[in-house]
């Protein structure tokens, strides 16, 4: 496919104005759009809206600015990847790998999201209004004060956490609408051997990978579950008192290396 940037150049496909830019991502490849969204960035654009998205992949994958995205419709998979600084706001829902190995930088899908969201994930944090699909968190991984974050304010599938190695995860199960939640994902934190996840209501053993424990919550926890829950009701709205008056359960791995046995040296 030949891919035509002349398209800028177009008024009604992108338009600029001092530090905005708006572009109409209707009858373009992920290629141009996303051509359109770094060149403006280098070129100084504070705030970009896209609209009329409809599946486009890479979707300020690579942006080092710290450019404020708007995303009117719904992005393909690996929204932000490798992003260092945007803040992006998707107004529908998202697809898979929301947040793949980001840097920096905040996303906020106001829908749900699809599988392995946070994959890699090493810095910024992502918010989510409902649930996510399979893997999220997979390889996530933190570095000294690069701690990355995510906040699901429903429920997840299977193998949350897998292999996840440093970082923060917390759901609320706030889809549900039940003061207490069962969480039913099996699987749960699978080779993780760092990091803490956060889920609001109880889960079962059964459903715990091997190498995780559930441990006791401590006050530093709930400084992070505060600053977690304060940020997910900023964007999405909620009582943040309300919500961290229920019971919490914290997920732990009991190893630094949960597969060691499995090595010879």
């Amino acid at each position: 496919m030949k891919i035509d940037l002349e398209k800028k150049g177009d008024p009604r496909v992108f338009a600029r104005i001092n530090d905005k830019a708006r572009i109409d991502a209707s009858n373009l490849h992920y290629r141009e759009l996303n051509a359109m969204v770094k060149e403006a960035a280098s070129e100084g654009v504070k705030t970009m809206e896209i609209h009329n998205v409809f599946g486009q992949r890479y979707i300020g994958s690579g942006v080092r600015q710290p450019v404020h995205i708007d995303i009117y419709g719904v992005p393909g998979n690996d929204l932000g990847a490798f992003m260092d600084g945007p803040t992006i706001i998707t107004h529908r829902n998202a697809q898979d790998g929301v947040g793949n190995t980001m840097n920096s930088g905040t996303i906020v899908v106001n829908g749900r999201a699809g599988d392995i969201v946070a994959m890699g994930m090493r810095g910024g944090q992502i918010f989510i209004r409902e649930s996510v699909g399979y893997r999220a968190a997979i390889h996530m991984k933190e570095y000294f004060k690069h701690k990355p974050v995510l906040i699901i304010g429903g429920t997840t599938q299977d193998f949350l956490g897998e292999y996840m190695a440093g970082g923060v995860v917390v759901v609320l199960g706030l889809t549900k609408g039940e003061k207490e939640v069962k969480h039913q994902a099996r699987h749960i934190g699978t080779g993780m051997h760092g990091g803490a996840i956060y889920l609001r209501g109880e889960v079962d053993d059964r459903n715990l990978g091997k190498g995780v424990s559930k441990v006791p919550l401590d006050e530093k926890d709930r400084d992070v579950l505060r600053d977690c829950v304060e940020g997910y009701v900023s964007y999405f709205g909620g009582d943040a008192d309300e919500i961290l008056s229920s019971h919490f359960t914290k997920l732990a791995a009991l190893s630094h290396r949960p597969y060691g046995g499995l090595y010879a040296y």
